[in-house]
C-alpha cells in the first residue's frame, strides 16, 4: 500500500480531513523539518503532511530545510510525495485559479543545499524527467474531480526570492518556454528523486508574474486572496488522491533511482556518511 506524503505550500497548512489525526515531531540527519509531520488516515490510506514553509509561515523560500523535510517524509515511510504550491503564470490561458501538473524544471535557485550526497559517497541521479508520471496523471484526475481548471504539463521555473521578479527577468523566462514561476520545488523535486520518491508537483497560480500588460506588478495582498479560494479545491484534490493513487502504478522506476547512480567505490566510501545516507539510500549501499 503507498503512503502518501503531502508537502503544502503557502496557504495550505493542513489536511483537515484526515482521520486520526496527530502532530509528531521529527528529526533527521540534516536538521528538523520545516515543521512537525501531520501523520493520519484517508480513505483507508496513510497520509503524511508537512507545511513547507511551517505553521504561521514562518519559512522563507531560502530557509526551508528541504533535505530535512524530504529525509523526514522519506523516514516517515512516506513513497508517494506530492508538492503543492503557490505560482506565477506566465501563459494567458494558466489563469489565476488553475492548477498546473509540472512536469519539467528550470532551477535558478543558488542558496541551497541540493543533494543528500557528498564528499565521501558521492552518486549522481538522473532528472531528465523530474515527476512519476503515474502520481502526476492521479493529480491530475483528482484536481478535475474537485473542480479545478487542471493544465497537464507545464515548466517550472525556480527562483530564488524571496523577491518577485523584475519585467526583464518575467520577459525572459517567458521567452525561455516556462509556463509557471515559484520559489520552492527546487531542490525538493531533485532531493525525492534521490530519496527515490515518487514525485508530483501541483501548481495552483495565483496572479501572472509581471509580464502581463494589463495585470501590473505581483501583490501579496492579490497572491493571498487567489490561495484562498485554491485552498478548498486543494484540499478536495489531496481527499481524492488515495483511491487514484492505489491504481496508478509506475512504470518509470522512481522507486529504483539509485540504481548505479553512486560512484564512491565501497571501500572509499565515509562510514559516517553510509551512516547519515541510510534512510534515504540503505536500499543500494
Amino acid at each position: 500500500m503507498p503512503v502518501i506524503g503531502i508537502i503544502g505550500g503557502s496557504g495550505l497548512y493542513a489536511v483537515e480531513e484526515l482521520r486520526d489525526a496527530e502532530w509528531r515531531d521529527a528529526d533527521t540527519p540534516w536538521g528538523r523539518p520545516s515543521d512537525a509531520l501531520l501523520h493520519g488516515t484517508l480513505d483507508g490510506t496513510r497520509m503524511v503532511f508537512l507545511p513547507r514553509h511551517g505553521r504561521g509561515h514562518v519559512h522563507t523560500p531560502s530557509t526551508v530545510p528541504y533535505r530535512a523535510n524530504v529525509a523526514a517524509m522519506k523516514a516517515a515511510g512516506v513513497t508517494h510525495l506530492v508538492s503543492v504550491s503557490a505560482t506565477g503564470s506566465f501563459r494567458e490561458d494558466m489563469a489565476p485559479g488553475d492548477f498546473v501538473i509540472v512536469d519539467q524544471f528550470i532551477d535558478r535557485t543558488f542558496a541551497r543545499d541540493k543533494t543528500f550526497f557528498g564528499p565521501g559517497l558521492v552518486a549522481h541521479v538522473s532528472v531528465a524527467h523530474p515527476v512519476c508520471p503515474a502520481l502526476s496523471a492521479a493529480c491530475s484526475q483528482a484536481a478535475t474531480q474537485a473542480g479545478a481548471t487542471v493544465h497537464d504539463g507545464g515548466t517550472y521555473l525556480a527562483m530564488e526570492g524571496p523577491q518577485f521578479s523584475t519585467l526583464a527577468e518575467s520577459r525572459l523566462y517567458r521567452d525561455w518556454g516556462c509556463d509557471v514561476i515559484g520559489m520552492t520545488n527546487m531542490p525538493e523535486a531533485k532531493l525525492a528523486r534521490e530519496a527515490e520518491l515518487h514525485y508530483a508537483s501541483v501548481a495552483m497560480v495565483t496572479d501572472y508574474d509581471s509580464w502581463h500588460p494589463d495585470h501590473g506588478s505581483v501583490q501579496v495582498s492579490d497572491v493571498i486572496r487567489t490561495l484562498q479560494c485554491n485552498v478548498g479545491r486543494a484540499a478536495a484534490m489531496v481527499a481524492a488522491l488515495p483511491g487514484l493513487v492505489r491504481d496508478a502504478p509506475c512504470a518509470e522506476g522512481c522507486d529504483h533511482a539509485l540504481n548505479h547512480a553512486v560512484m564512491t567505490a565501497p571501500d572509499a566510501r565515509d562510514p559516517d556518511m553510509v551512516v547519515r545516507l541510510q534512510t534515504i539510500a540503505g536500499r543500494v549501499l
